[in-house]
């Protein structure tokens, strides 16, 4: 590399990043996230912490890696902590990190070589990787198929990621932060990048910054996030802003799923009174067809006991996530309506 370049690239990479990170009742995870950055991040870097109305003492915990804490005394959502975080941020770029991840060795090194060798790149979001930290079959099923997702997604994504996400902040403010009438987890996160791509602004999906997802899933969590938190109001932003790309969650081989599964739901009801046997086998055959990428992955990954139950948890979120299609646009429809 010729020293000129060499010396500009260094120059770049000195920009200042700031870590927000938004906290409502982090417990262990918080306290490993906490832990990591203290491990692998620089002295220079500034961690400011927003305990969202927490009732189990994050902010004390906080206290003892960072003095820059914001305290609100009942809970607003992540979309307003993180915004509240960015106002007393002094970096050029703001590192979004949710309180229930911790990061690797290399990852700040690689945010800031990105934007030092990318500059007309205003924002770049990660990826999980592939060890969750919970071990509970459905904490390493939902954690292993999101890293699966974001190392299939295109490079130039359209959306925007709160759990490890950078964004210059010169943009961040200028285009308004996050929206805060998103007063739970939400896609405040997905409705940010919207508006930035909208702006012409780009984003990157940068697939080896990877960061551990510690948080344990269980049943009524799991759907309460995905059908509540993510399918509806995602359905509602995509019929706002019509982007419906075929990448990360709404690739073809998705939305064709979710019909196959219906499909099977119907053929079974008729199956009272009509024979569909063969068709019924076709419908499965396709569906392991389509999907055999990912199902292939968990086999590697944990064997085939894991993968069969994957499977059928993998179509379980096509039949949850169809009806929380259905259900976001049935309240985008009600919405205009009135």
């Amino acid at each position: 590399m010729p020293e000129e370049k060499k010396l500009s690239l260094n120059l770049k990479t000195k920009q200042k990043l700031s870590i927000v990170i938004p906290v409502y009742n982090g417990g262990e995870a918080f306290y490993h996230c906490l832990l990591s950055i203290k491990k692998f991040a620089p002295p220079e870097i500034e961690i400011i912490v927003v305990a969202d109305g927490d009732t189990d003492d994050s902010r004390k915990l906080a206290q003892k890696f960072t003095s820059k804490i914001i305290i609100n005394d009942q809970a607003l959502g992540p979309a307003n902590a993180r915004n509240l975080g960015a106002k007393i941020a002094t970096g050029e770029l703001l590192f979004f990190l949710d309180a229930d991840v911790s990061i690797k060795e290399q990852t700040i090194p690689k945010i800031k070589l990105f934007f030092a060798e990318n500059t007309e790149i205003t924002a770049l979001i990660g990826s999980y990787d592939d060890q969750p930290g919970a071990i509970n079959f459905l904490s390493q099923y939902k954690n292993l198929f999101h890293h699966y997702t974001h190392q299939q997604g295109q490079e130039n994504a359209l959306t925007f990621w709160g759990a490890c996400g950078v964004i210059k902040r010169d943009i961040f403010e200028k285009i308004g932060g996050f929206n805060n009438s998103y007063k739970l987890p939400s896609v405040e996160d997905v409705e940010l990048g919207y508006r930035l791509t909208e702006a012409g602004y780009k984003i990157n999906l940068v697939k080896d910054i990877q960061v551990k997802h510690l948080k344990k899933w269980t049943i009524i969590s799991l759907l309460k996030a995905d059908i509540f938190q993510r399918a509806i109001p995602w359905t509602i932003l995509l019929l706002k802003y019509g982007n419906m790309v075929n990448d990360l969650n709404l690739s073809w081989t998705n939305r064709v799923s979710i019909l196959l599964i219906y499909s099977l739901i119907i053929l079974t009801v008729l199956s009272f009174w009509f024979n569909f046997v063969y068709l019924f086998i076709i419908i499965i055959i396709t569906l392991l067809i389509i999907n055999r990428k990912v199902y292939y992955f968990f086999y590697k990954k944990k064997g085939l006991i894991f993968s069969l139950n994957a499977i059928l948890w993998h179509w379980f979120y096509y039949l949850y996530g169809g009806f929380g299609f259905m259900l976001g646009l049935i309240l985008f429809r009600f919405k205009n309506v009135n």
